[in-house]
């Protein structure tokens, strides 16, 4: 007949098991648990004399593996979940452990205690319960074959069909109707425009006889065109607003004219844009950067034909800038105009036997020239001949690349 285990009995497990800890480094917990149950369950037929005897060497054991064991050995969770429920019903617990402290062990009942309230009152799915799925892919296929139909009305074709479902888990299964379109950017709309769109502003040119000349030019932003340029000595607003009508008929004149708020653009200038219904759109005081297309325009004359030259006059001034025009329009190039010039114009190849590329057009000094000729017609070009871009012989020109003229 087995006898109930007696207080021996636990210290042999109690020892059993602590060796066995420390000698299973690799953390089988639960194998050493039922090792130390079926140890238990061994001394409950064994007598007190072989039960001391073994706890004896047990002890010895386990002092020796202490000595020679790491600090702080790993212990599973079965292996924490043992000592919490030995602490619980053995009272002399505290005298027998060996591999941690006392402490440990209630800080190992604590943390358990926390993590079963934790699960206990862990928060529970809420709500309404879930549509099923069926009924979900029946409201899309509603919504795809009527696109027309918005949640009101699915919702009472539903209810036809029996089903019960509020409106509002309808249309939040629709999903969000699209909108409108996207407006367009503010670059399409400006090109949209481009052509009801035109500047004017002055620029300033000192003489070789220490006068100051005012050049008043009127652009196109379609193609960058420069409808009209004069010059004068002593601008006003009369003779501003006749220059305005003198760059349009009143039948083609822009919507809108962008100009800084100069005092040049008086009473008279204003009343004659009202007149040919022009609206004025004013930049800010002393930003030029807000009337860019016109203010490029007078840094292309400058850098391009006027800091090349003596100005005398206005009339030699207005000369020069008349001469300068044509090449401007017919052959200068505009990234803005996708590198075309203010007047379209088809690619034109370089005409004779001469190329660029070949070896036998190399001159002594280059294997291409930019060469400059008058824009005149082609009987009286013919008669003048060719100057290198090299001396710039004149305000009169354009350039073409091509091999030095015999």
């Amino acid at each position: 007949m087995l006898r109930p285990p007696s207080l021996s009995s636990a210290r042999y497990l109690l020892c059993s098991w602590q060796l066995r800890a420390e000698t299973d480094t690799v953390g089988r917990s639960m194998t050493t648990l039922l090792i130390a149950l079926f140890s238990a369950l061994r001394s409950a037929v064994r007598s007190r004399l072989e039960l001391e005897a073994e706890i004896l060497a047990l002890r010895h054991q386990l002092a020796v593996l202490q000595r020679q064991a790491p600090r702080r050995p790993r212990l599973g969770h079965a292996d924490r979940f043992l000592w919490v429920v030995l602490s619980r019903v053995w009272p002399d617990w505290r005298r027998a452990v060996r591999i941690v402290t006392p402490d440990t062990v209630a800080r190992w009942n604590r943390r358990g205690f926390a993590l079963y309230w934790w699960w206990k009152s862990r928060p529970r799915r809420a709500g309404r319960p879930a549509v099923a799925a069926d009924i979900r892919a029946l409201i899309r296929q509603m919504h795809a074959a009527n696109p027309l139909w918005g949640a009101p009305r699915i919702h009472g074709a539903l209810r036809k069909l029996g089903i019960e479902i509020a409106q509002t888990t309808v249309a939040k299964y629709l999903g969000r109707r699209p909108g409108k379109p996207p407006s367009q950017t503010w670059r399409t709309f400006l090109t949209n425009h481009v052509s009801q769109l035109a500047s004017v502003d002055f620029f300033m040119l000192p003489t070789a006889t220490f006068r100051v000349l005012f050049v008043f030019v009127v652009l196109l932003h379609d193609r960058r065109r420069v409808v009209h340029v004069n010059v004068t000595a002593h601008p006003t607003a009369a003779w501003t607003a006749q220059q305005v009508r003198e760059a349009w008929h009143w039948d083609s004149a822009p919507r809108f004219v962008i100009r800084d708020p100069d005092g040049i653009y008086g009473s008279q200038f204003q009343t004659a844009m009202r007149a040919m219904g022009i609206e004025e759109v004013l930049t800010a005081p002393r930003a030029p950067w807000q009337n860019p297309f016109v203010e490029r325009v007078i840094g292309s004359l400058r850098r391009e034909c006027l800091d090349h030259l003596i100005v005398w006059n206005e009339r030699s001034l207005r000369r020069d800038i008349e001469q300068y025009l044509p090449y401007y329009h017919d052959w200068r190039t505009h990234l803005s105009l996708d590198k075309d010039a203010p007047v379209p114009r088809a690619a034109q190849r370089p005409t004779g036997s001469c190329r660029p590329a070949a070896r036998s057009c190399r001159s002594r000094t280059s294997a291409a020239y930019i060469i400059t000729t008058n824009v005149l017609p082609p009987d009286r070009r013919s008669r003048r001949r060719r100057p290198l871009a090299t001396s710039w012989r004149g305000p009169s020109w354009h350039v073409r690349i091509g091999c030095r003229s015999p």
